[in-house]
């Protein structure tokens, strides 16, 4: 699975090329489809943190598909574009979208309130802009302006030579710097000119189409396609579960404190915000389930932690469903644990496909045991999932593509085309922090009380807040 990527704060703030991967000579390139593949930023890590901090008391959410990844970096799968080895331009959109609150007033609404989604890169020769949908509230009027597919940031590609041949796009780490658009967009909170985080993506790139001669047979009239019956018995012709634990609990893997990772293995695929375990088998018979699926999840990292679920069970009844896995752990090993429960009221076969998509999940008290007491019994941990075809010719709902580049390690280090020194610009504070709003005095310096608060790790190793949103 791709490494989580560093906070910024951690990487040089030069574009690092990703390099084009090449497998083979550009000799006739041309305008070829990107597919899969997928791009990672932060937006603006200091905008997170006043987001989420004592002064907008707000949170983020995150939809589409969009993961975390790291401590401050979001995740958007499914590249769809084009790529032109012979010019290097470029152009690939990605899917999921992330929406932040804050500032809440007595009426429930909230004073900030931006939506981000949809990211487009575009790259033509040295230009390279990254677009969005936006959805934000000024914050002085409470106006809320929704723009499709915004020049929000230009990207600093310095030297960067986009042509090539190969069967992907990878690039770390480009420096981007807020346009004007951008910044009318953003509601106001940054000027033109602000530096975002960085922007990092990979893109798998499809070879030239080259058609060949194929044959065909019109039916006679006494044929017709063919069709799959029920399977017999109530068994399952497929299925699969998709399920990402805890979005708080993966962002404490990848983060700062636990540095870790999580491998995926027997047949278990990365969905970005979620893990898919394929393979159903079991039955099913009037909306009641058993199965089980391969695939196995295993998080590492620093401070002990090492907790490793496979064997993925599922069984729904009245309505009521039931993950169970095999877990191994430092604090804890057992088998076929309860987990988590979820609501499946309707659970009814339609055109040989029973499914349930992002139904509530809640720990069970096996399931606190499982996690070594991380999170109580109760807790809401990320939605479960679920969908099992009944025929051979049922498709199951697509998992989002995170592409083939794992591991993408860039071919060069360009200068850095930012001054380290800079003074920052206008509407953003002197250390890059949060965006300009009138704060009173007490809240300047409960702002800055918070900013200097330490980290406290309890019990034997450090652990995510049970309360964690």
């Amino acid at each position: 699975m791709p490494t989580p990527l560093r906070h910024p704060s951690a990487v040089l703030c030069a574009a690092v090329l990703g390099a084009l991967l090449l497998s083979v000579p550009a000799a006739h390139a041309e305008s070829r489809t990107v597919q899969g593949g997928r791009l990672d930023w932060g937006v603006k890590s200091s905008f997170q943190s006043y987001v989420t901090g004592p002064i907008a008391k707000g949170s983020y959410s995150l939809t589409g598909g969009a993961a975390t990844v790291g401590s401050s970096q979001f995740r958007f799968p499914s590249a769809t574009g084009s790529y032109d080895g012979a010019t290097g331009a470029f152009a690939a959109s990605f899917a999921g979208g992330v929406h932040f609150v804050g500032h809440r007033k007595s009426d429930g609404s909230y004073q900030l309130d931006l939506t981000l989604s949809r990211p487009t890169v575009r790259i033509s020769g040295a230009t390279g802009t990254l677009y969005l949908d936006v959805t934000s509230k000024a914050k002085d009027t409470g106006t809320v302006t929704t723009s499709a597919q915004v020049p929000f940031a230009s990207l600093a590609l310095g030297g960067i030579d986009m042509k090539g041949g190969g069967t992907a796009v990878v690039l770390n780490n480009v420096p981007a710097t807020l346009t004007a658009q951008g910044a009318t967009s953003f509601a106001g909170y940054y000027s033109a000119g602000t530096a975002l985080d960085p922007v990092s993506l990979a893109a798998d790139v499809k070879p030239a189409a080259r058609p060949t001669p194929t044959a065909t047979r019109t039916p006679t009239a006494t044929e017709s396609p063919a069709k799959k019956a029920p399977s017999k018995g109530g068994a399952i012709a497929d299925g699969a579960v998709d399920w990402g634990v805890r979005r708080t609990f993966r962002e404490y893997v990848t983060g700062d404190i636990a540095r870790g990772k999580w491998t995926l293995s027997d047949g278990a695929r990365d969905g970005g915000a979620l893990f898919r375990f394929p393979a159903g088998e079991g039955t099913y018979r009037k909306g009641e389930l058993t199965a089980s699926f391969d695939g196995a999840v295993r998080f590492t990292g620093e401070h002990g932690l090492d907790l490793r679920l496979s064997g993925v069970r599922v069984t729904v009844a009245d309505g009521r469903g039931t993950l169970y896995a095999d877990v191994s752990g430092d604090d804890l090993t057992g088998k076929k644990m309860p987990l988590v429960t979820f609501a499946a009221p309707d659970f009814a076969a339609r055109d040989g496909l029973a499914s349930v998509t992002e139904a509530p999940a809640k720990l069970t008290a096996e399931g606190a045991r499982a996690f070594g007491g991380m999170y109580p019994k109760g807790t809401e941990m990320d939605p479960v999932s679920l969908a099992v075809a009944l025929t051979d010719d049922a498709t199951l709902p697509a998992l989002p593509d995170l592409g083939s580049v794992a591991d993408p390690t860039p071919s060069a280090t360009p200068t850095p085309t930012r001054d380290a020194t800079a003074e920052p610009v206008a509407g953003e504070s002197a250390d890059g922090g949060a965006p300009v709003l009138p704060l009173t005095l007490a809240a300047a310096g409960l702002l800055l009380a918070g900013a200097g608060t330490a980290v406290a790790v309890r019990r034997r190793r450090a652990r995510p807040a049970a309360d964690e949103d």
